[in-house]
């Protein structure tokens, strides 16, 4: 990604729109959770980065050490980051904003942002029950489906490790998924929320990826495959900065060497978001990022933009193998996926077809977790605007 300052102007937050963006729709803003709006009148939500050098070592000591360098510059943290980065968040008066960037302890630190996603619905409601036999729809069938983009990465085969789901949580009474609850865990920190899905997006990206090879519903790229719920977003699809990189803070401090990481959201850049994806996917996590829906350069948004040998970002391609039209692309897309009209585990149970690169990202993570070492691909996608096409993964 190209650089960012590192102290960020007072502004005012943006408000995004995450890749789950619908086919067809135009990004809107959402009304925002009520849990987002700021607890100090007058206060700059910010995410501080601290100086590795004054880390003692050890997830939970670094998280400590944070907490103690917080408090010593009279701020309350809200996270503490102990792996993937070294830092906090919190809400800071501003008149205590230059002594953040005049401290030696910290490395940088930049204005949280709010993140949303609108409802990624691919067919209109009741377009199933006209046409039963499309795709997206499961083709008619009564039995389990093997969705289209399911087969078009090489089909359903065995899971070599965990799906760390980093999204709106996963419903763990659908009897088509394998969820973990162990290892689950939710950062929305401004309201009561578990990690089990209250929007429906977690739960789709996860059958995709690991759906369980039985007699209903859909089968998923690794079938069967421990999916587990990393909730960052709120139930009305709405989540901030500082939520996802304790996300991924989580996953860096727990994950096993053949696990992966899914990130279906994203957002404008972050340097601290990039830097905590990189620090963990050097420390031996895979990831498969989405590109984003904006049909723009996806080195523009994050984490898409973030570059490393363990990260895979994905561009959405239909039926057709053409890149779809709200796709994002450029150097930082690595692989394109299917993305349209996919049809998925629903929250409540049941599936519910969805396009976005919110979809293409799952069947990446679901050959990562089945074998595949991102070498091998089936053709390429058509229509790329960057005059490079994305080769198709493949097992």
């Amino acid at each position: 990604m190209k650089s960012l300052p590192s102290t960020f102007a007072l502004a005012a937050i943006t408000v995004l729109t995450l890749s789950g963006c619908s086919e067809g729709s135009t990004p809107i803003q959402p009304e925002l959770d009520a849990a987002l709006v700021p607890s100090v009148v007058g206060g700059v939500d910010v995410i501080v980065v601290l100086n590795q050098d004054f880390a003692p070592g050890g997830h939970a000591a670094n998280q400590a050490a944070a907490a103690e360098i917080a408090r010593g510059l009279g701020i309350a943290p809200a996270l503490t980051y102990g792996t993937a980065l070294f830092g906090f968040s919190a809400t800071v008066p501003e008149g205590r904003l230059g002594a953040l960037s005049r401290d030696p302890r910290v490395a940088y630190w930049e204005q949280d942002q709010i993140a949303s996603i609108p409802f990624p619905r691919a067919q209109a409601p009741g377009f199933c029950d006209t046409n039963p036999t499309h795709s997206a729809c499961g083709g008619g069938s009564t039995g389990q489906v093997t969705p289209w983009g399911v087969t078009r990465v090489g089909g359903a085969s065995a899971p070599t490790g965990s799906a760390w789901v980093i999204d709106t949580g996963i419903d763990s009474k659908h009897k088509d998924l394998n969820v973990d609850g162990s290892r689950g865990a939710s950062f929305v920190t401004r309201g009561k929320y578990s990690w089990e899905d209250g929007h429906g997006h977690g739960t789709h990206v996860a059958g995709t990826i690991a759906a369980i090879d039985n007699t209903q519903d859909v089968v998923g790229v690794a079938a069967g495959a421990p999916v587990i719920a990393v909730r960052v977003l709120d139930s009305n699809g709405s989540g901030a900065y500082s939520w996802v990189i304790a996300g991924v803070d989580h996953v860096a401090a727990n994950a096993s060497p053949d696990d992966v990481a899914n990130m279906s959201l994203g957002g404008p850049e972050s340097q601290a978001l990039e830097d905590a994806v990189i620090a963990a996917a050097t420390a031996g996590v895979r990831f498969a990022l989405a590109a984003g829906n904006e049909s723009t350069d996806a080195s523009t948004r994050s984490p898409a933009g973030a570059d490393h040998a363990n990260i895979w970002t994905v561009s959405a391609i239909g039926e057709d193998d053409c890149l779809a039209y709200f796709s994002n692309f450029g150097s930082p897309v690595d692989v394109a996926g299917p993305g349209v009209a996919v049809l998925s585990t629903a929250k409540g149970g049941g599936t519910v077809s969805y396009s976005g690169t919110s979809m293409a990202a799952p069947h990446v993570a679901g050959l990562l977790i089945s074998g595949w070492n991102g070498n091998t691909a089936d053709g390429t996608a058509c229509s790329d605007p960057d005059g490079n096409p994305d080769p198709i993964g493949h097992r």
